[in-house]
């Protein structure tokens, strides 16, 4: 049987001479909340078209393409067909033609006829945005795990167009999934393979995703919390990570830099450890079916106990980012009002004196995002004890007696507890300790000793 797996030409994301020459066409929609305004919207979003420019070609160059122009093409009504109105597509033929175009990139969703049909028209390969992101996140994905739900996400995306490049000859000689195609005559076994492939690997992500309940399971008998870092991609999440641990993810500026996840414990200034989780970064319009296939490694987000929101203080679409972010994680389950979130601003670095001043001042009062640089260390410690602070918050402080024999309560005091105090006698030691409400739950599970709460002195509160 064939084996569905995504191939490419290029070695690497930044590596060698570019793949393929590209034009990426942006169209815009006449904001309807000001007619009378010059302000476009992609399909309703507020993102300027400066930065859905920029954007598009960070992901284009992120594998590796050669972006020689970029349209902005306004569009009144779209067509159902084309997307594009008659006139316009032969003027982007004419585009095309005379720019020696390898592919074309449509910064947007297409559906499979205005693909088949552009690509007629056009005389070229056609991607849609999520066309595009499958394309990055199959060169990203290193785990076998990833590389699984990448697949799934690719197989489930391609079903619907196997006129343009799923054909089993295609993928024995490899290649990029927008190049060449040998024709329609194995479309119906094509499709009827494709669906037994996303058959078996959604039984195998199922098997993964036990086996990640079962971590999860024996992380709690040793409960280490879990903060998970989520953010728009590029937003620095990983340099962030990289800071906290002193691991060595991999860290660039150019989008889908992670995807798969990584998780190291840290001590806090408390003495608490806890397990930190880098995740794939969110984007405008991020497939759903993508999602889908991520949700195994994106339930690390459901089950940690303090979501951190990485921003990019430096861009001027942090607040459009936010909501981007902030609509995959309601596709998740998690609320915006949700208190485990602790919202960041990371790269103040980039920032002038004056901003960066401003960003830092506000951060000190309650609830604002606290300021800092991953890149730099500035701000790390706020966070540090601002998640200290989050953890321990409902924290009891108890007196605890036992004889001096016992070691194993002592050992497991220090090792699970904040010990504040100590007062040995002859016949028992009187330790004085704060515990989690899971804490204490399982150390009179286990040893039986009464605790008795104390006053929590202010400063700990």
């Amino acid at each position: 049987m064939v084996e569905f797996q995504h191939k490419h030409l290029f070695v690497g994301p930044t590596d060698g001479a570019p793949v393929a020459r590209v034009i990426i066409i942006l169209p815009t929609w006449k904001s309807r909340l000001n007619k009378d305004s010059n302000q476009y919207s992609h399909q309703g979003s507020a993102r300027s078209n400066d930065a859905r420019t920029i954007e598009a070609i960070g992901l284009a160059e992120a594998i590796n393409l050669d972006v020689i122009k970029t349209i902005n093409v306004s569009i009144a009504r779209t067509r159902a067909a084309t997307l594009f109105g008659k006139g316009k597509v032969e003027e982007l033929r004419h585009e095309v033609s005379d720019n020696n175009v390898d592919l074309v990139v449509v910064d947007g969703a297409l559906s499979p006829l205005q693909q088949r049909n552009l690509e007629k028209e056009w005389s070229t390969k056609v991607l849609d945005r999520t066309g595009l992101i499958l394309e990055i996140f199959s060169a990203r994905a290193r785990t076998r795990e990833g590389r699984m739900q990448v697949e799934l996400a690719h197989l489930t995306y391609q079903k619907s167009r196997l006129v343009r490049s799923w054909t089993h000859l295609e993928r024995q000689r490899g290649g990029l999934g927008f190049v060449g195609g040998p024709g329609e005559t194995q479309i119906e076994s094509d499709r009827r393979m494709i669906s037994e492939r996303i058959s078996k690997l959604q039984r195998q992500l199922a098997t993964a995703t036990s086996t990640r309940k079962l971590h999860r399971k024996g992380r709690k008998k040793v409960p280490f919390p879990i903060v998970a870092l989520v953010g728009y991609t590029n937003a620095g999440k990983s340099t962030l990570f990289n800071r906290l641990t002193n691991a060595n993810v991999f860290a660039q500026d150019q989008l889908f830099a992670t995807l798969d996840p990584t998780m190291r414990s840290i001590e806090l200034p408390s003495g608490k450890k806890l397990m930190l989780s880098d995740t794939v970064g969110f984007i405008s319009d991020l497939p759903t079916d993508l999602i889908a296939a991520f949700r195994a490694t994106l339930e690390e987000v459901l089950e940690a106990d303090i979501l951190v929101h990485v921003r990019d203080a430096s861009s001027k679409e942090s607040d459009v980012q936010k909501e981007d972010v902030e609509e995959v994680l309601e596709h998740l389950g998690v609320s915006r009002q949700a208190e485990h979130i602790v919202e960041v601003f990371n790269k103040i670095d980039l920032l002038d004196d004056d901003e960066r001043d401003a960003l830092k001042t506000s951060a000190e009062r309650p609830s604002h995002p606290i300021a800092l640089s991953a890149q730099t260390g500035e701000g790390v410690d706020q966070l540090l004890h601002a998640l200290d602070a989050m953890l321990t918050q409902h924290d009891q402080l108890f007196s605890v007696h036992f004889p001096p024999e016992d070691g194993a309560v002592l050992a497991w005091l220090h090792a699970n507890g904040d010990v504040q105090g100590r007062t040995d006698q002859a016949d028992n030691i009187t330790l004085s300790v704060r515990l989690s409400p899971e804490d204490t739950s399982r150390f009179q599970k286990r040893f039986g000793y009464d605790l008795h709460p104390e006053a929590m002195p202010l400063a700990a509160q």
